[in-house]
């Protein structure tokens, strides 16, 4: 191959474009549903927890967590949740980016706002349950300073068999 070829192999531009951050909002509720539903139907099934948390996103608010949406140009396209339990201690959970917007960072700034909110409110305890097949969500909470830990009590969800805590 010569240099020109070689050259004009990667020969590409890479457009970024920026994502917001922001907490929730009533008229955010419905992505809070839909990008989870996307994410869990492909592969997974939903669960009645899933359903119970994602059809009450004002009352995880109310109870003291927060929802966190991403979006792009004015659309969203991800969102974490912190679910409070008492006591400080938080759940991150229903975490999802939809499949077109993924492997673009955007995980990666949802997880950074969730831990800097988690850290602003003094939050005690970060834990979070997964499945370990989902190894590129687990690679990105380990980023972050999760690590995987026994599981300290039945899990509301029949597909968890991964628990990890939040260490500082």
């Amino acid at each position: 191959m010569n240099k020109n070829n070689y050259y004009s192999l990667f020969n590409f531009r890479f457009i970024v474009k920026k994502v917001t951050i922001e907490t929730h909002k009533e008229h955010l509720a419905p992505y809070f549903k839909s990008l989870n539903e996307e994410w869990l139907k492909r592969f997974f099934v939903i669960e009645p927890i899933d359903q119970k948390v994602l059809s009450q996103p004002t009352k995880l608010i109310n109870e003291g967590g927060q929802i966190l949406y991403a979006s792009i140009d004015g659309m969203v396209v991800g969102c974490v949740a912190l679910k409070h339990h008492g006591q400080g201690t938080f759940e991150l959970t229903k975490m999802a980016v939809t499949q077109s917007h993924q492997a673009h960072g955007i995980g990666t700034q949802l997880m950074q706002s969730c831990i800097d909110y988690y850290q602003t409110i003094n939050g005690k305890k970060l834990y979070l349950e997964s499945h370990s097949s989902l190894k590129p969500a687990i690679k990105l909470y380990q980023r972050f300073g999760f690590v995987a830990m026994p599981t300290p009590f039945e899990s509301d969800y029949q597909r968890s068999d991964f628990y990890m805590e939040y260490i500082k």
